[in-house]
């Protein structure tokens, strides 16, 4: 009822532009730091050229990349969001799997567009398989603007000769670009959060160019084989289901494995927002699942 009633208005008006966005995003981080940090894990920050990341390990954790990682891509319609407003997830991917989860705080909408947040998160991956993380024990996770990138991160590293993880988690992923297309859409109106004219606003900005949009920029739209497994979780009324059926009935045609979860009377995103609710915390144990399973021969169970 709050999301509809208070989110979904301001969500549906809110001007998304160079002066307007420095101002949400101050308020949302403001307001962040009023939430208690997640208990037992530690954190290392790593400073890249342009951004930061966060690896969040179990507390007492020294294993080496080589054992498996999490990479996680944050949400925030690509201009909000980052290490803080996401560590609460991080640290719950943490402590469920055992595995270190390298939170990156990709440039944003503001300074950049998203092509250049893509290559922020290829910077990261890299970076990953510098410090010797082993591929095919690294899985890419990430919620709404997140699991854009976490699916066009793996299709771009597929074009480099880089190799791909082990699967891919998207919660909630925004995966079409191509607002116009969801224009008649059943979940238009029934999803409490996100408007699709702030979608709009949001492409405009960030991917457009001369009021063109280059279909090749959406995840849906790309070469799919040869990517790894998928698990694909959102709510059943949001308006993201979309991306989220167009992406599994495509990736069936290539031949990819893949899960798509419809969560009832979830909103978008929800794992990520309130970590802590039961509902989150029964799909992240399904999220941790997944990932054992993409990194550990023979997986055990972790703490929640």
């Amino acid at each position: 009822m709050v999301f509809r009633n208070v989110v979904r208005p301001i969500a549906k008006r809110y001007p998304i532009n160079e002066v307007t966005i420095p101002l949400l995003r101050t308020a949302i981080d403001t307001a962040v730091k009023l939430r208690p940090d997640p208990q037992g894990v530690e954190r290392e920050q790593i400073l890249m050229n342009g951004f930061r990341m966060e690896v969040v390990r179990t507390v007492g954790d020294r294993r080496p990349l080589s054992e498996g990682a999490v990479m996680y891509m944050h949400g925030g319609a690509f201009f909000i969001g980052g290490i803080e407003t996401h560590r609460p997830i991080a640290a719950a991917l943490a402590r469920r799997t055992g595995l270190p989860v390298v939170n990156v705080e990709y440039r944003q909408l503001g300074g950049t567009r998203i092509p250049e947040s893509i290559t922020d998160c290829m910077t990261a991956y890299r970076w990953l398989l510098r410090k010797g993380a082993d591929p095919s024990r690294v899985v890419f996770a990430g919620d709404s603007a997140g699991g854009f990138l976490s699916f066009a991160t793996a299709l771009r590293a597929a074009e480099e000769s880089l190799p791909a993880p082990a699967g891919i988690v998207g919660i909630s992923p925004l995966l079409d670009l191509d607002y116009r297309a969801k224009r008649g859409y059943e979940n238009v109106e029934r999803d409490d959060y996100i408007p699709l004219a702030g979608l709009q606003r949001m492409v405009r900005l960030g991917a457009e160019v001369d009021k063109r949009l280059d279909p090749a920029l959406s995840p849906v739209n790309c070469a799919l084989h040869g990517l790894p497994p998928v698990l694909l979780i959102v709510g059943e009324d949001e308006l993201l289901r979309y991306d989220c059926e167009l992406m599994a009935h495509r990736l069936a045609e290539a031949g990819v494995p893949a899960t798509l979860e419809l969560w009832r009377g979830q909103v978008h995103a929800f794992m990520s927002i309130a970590p802590g609710l039961p509902e989150s915390r029964m799909a992240l144990a399904r999220v941790a699942r997944f990932i054992r399973a993409r990194t550990e021969a023979n997986p055990v169970a972790r703490t929640a």
